[in-house]
């Protein structure tokens, strides 16, 4: 772990003696491999708007965190264990998931795109039809959708499953499939670092919103801090400035942006001047 990942990791570490320290640190589970949510950027550090939102909560709410990269299918299980406190993943909130965490109040709304090889020729239709390969992430409501809705329904295609979707983004560019399922924010991100090799043929309508989520119960009372923290940030200006941020620019500029911004929000603690940084270290 090199030094400027150790220092953005234990966020309470820079709390700048808002926290005794006795305080607990609450782990929060993040799979680090899909921007603009969550990435590792060329230096090796931890960004994206879950992961700056968590700092902000915690910083504005008094407590530790620490960020800790988890697989995605492995976020849900380890946090209804009491192994990590919060989830921060892009996760849609669900019945069936809600029967074994407690969700936040949902933060993001998101459709399903369909991502191919540009000029393949594949549309709408025939990308997710005619023994098309389709891949998405393991536990993703993704590839919920395409196996409920068309290898369940008898439709001939191939669902093809990874740990990360930069894996299967990496596949499809490489012909081992024909489509990707995800998102609608990670699908546009991955379409523009890629200009004039990914293309998105159709959207999917699945009106998802995405939750915070910790242990049924809540034991730890984290929920009504992610919630308090959330409208500090919304009224303050910053939750606006960090979707401007992080929905829209290149990953290249993200990155510079955040490195240029971060410690005014690691080392000053100031939630609002640390967004209105980036969002305007990124529009230039």
């Amino acid at each position: 772990m090199g030094m400027r990942r150790g220092l953005f990791v234990l966020v309470g570490l820079l709390m700048l003696g808002s926290v005794g320290a006795t305080s607990m640190t609450y782990v929060v589970g993040c799979d680090i491999a899909w921007p603009p949510f969550e990435w590792v950027s060329e230096r090796g550090d931890y960004l994206g708007f879950d992961l700056d939102v968590m700092r902000c909560i915690a910083i504005l709410e008094g407590f530790e965190i620490e960020i800790r990269d988890v697989a995605f299918d492995s976020i849900i299980p380890q946090v209804g264990e009491g192994l990590i406190h919060i989830g921060a993943s892009g996760f849609t909130i669900t019945e069936a998931r809600a029967l074994v965490v407690d969700f936040s109040e949902p933060y993001w709304t998101s459709d399903q795109l369909i991502v191919v090889r540009a000029g393949s020729g594949l549309n709408v239709v025939t990308a997710l039809s005619r023994g098309a390969r389709v891949a998405a992430q393991r536990g993703t409501t993704g590839a919920a959708w395409v196996e409920d809705h068309l290898v369940d329904a008898g439709v001939d295609v191939r669902l093809v499953l990874y740990e990360t979707y930069p894996e299967a983004i990496m596949d499809l560019l490489a012909g081992r499939v024909d489509a990707v399922v995800q998102d609608e924010a990670p699908s546009l991100a991955i379409v523009r670092e890629y200009p004039g090799q990914l293309e998105v043929v159709g959207t999917i309508w699945t009106y998802e919103q995405f939750g915070f989520l910790v242990r049924k119960g809540d034991p730890h009372g984290l929920l009504p801090r992610i919630h308090s923290g959330m409208a500090k940030m919304k009224e303050s200006g910053a939750w606006d400035h960090l979707v401007s941020a992080y929905f829209g620019p290149s990953l290249d500029a993200i990155e510079a942006a955040w490195e240029a911004c971060i410690d005014i929000l690691l080392v000053e603690g100031d939630v609002e001047g640390y967004a209105r940084c980036l969002a305007q270290r990124v529009a230039q």
